[in-house]
């Protein structure tokens, strides 16, 4: 049986953040701490060893594999600061339009820094991707 590595644990959020390297990255994840926390209302949890999530979700694909995941997190990554966001959600493209310097993978956005973006677009798809999973995942929220 598949046993998922990123799982939510008890390691501090805070202590994780002052191992990144960069100053400057550094910097920005507390930025997205504080903007992350005021716009979910959820406390930060650590999820695997290196990313920061906010609420949660119990999620069942039509495979049979299910687990739990954030709402929506991020990870200050060496290259890129990572920004966890629900996928499928075609309302995400519409705000990426106008957030800023960023590039796209499946479940991801990457940015290099905070200056890069709209701060007001982040809260936004922050916002909707919240909202999204909870009318995609109902009654397992």
């Amino acid at each position: 049986m598949y046993e998922l590595k990123t799982k939510e644990n008890d390691n501090s959020v805070i202590e994780f953040i002052e191992t990144v390297e960069s100053p400057k990255k550094r910097e920005d994840a507390y930025k997205l701490l504080d903007i992350f926390t005021e716009t979910t209302g959820f406390q930060a949890k650590m999820w695997g060893p290196s990313i920061i999530g906010f609420g949660s979700y119990h999620y069942t694909y039509k495979s049979g594999h299910e687990g739990d995941a954030p709402l929506v997190g991020f990870s200050p990554r060496k290259a890129k600061i990572s920004l966890y966001f629900a996928t499928g959600d075609t309302t995400r493209e519409e705000l990426l339009k106008d957030f800023g310097k960023h590039t796209t993978g499946k479940a991801c956005v990457y940015i290099n820094k905070v200056a890069d973006i709209d701060v007001d677009v982040l809260k936004a798809l922050i916002q909707q991707s919240i909202r999204f999973l909870q009318e995609t995942y109902p009654n397992q929220l």
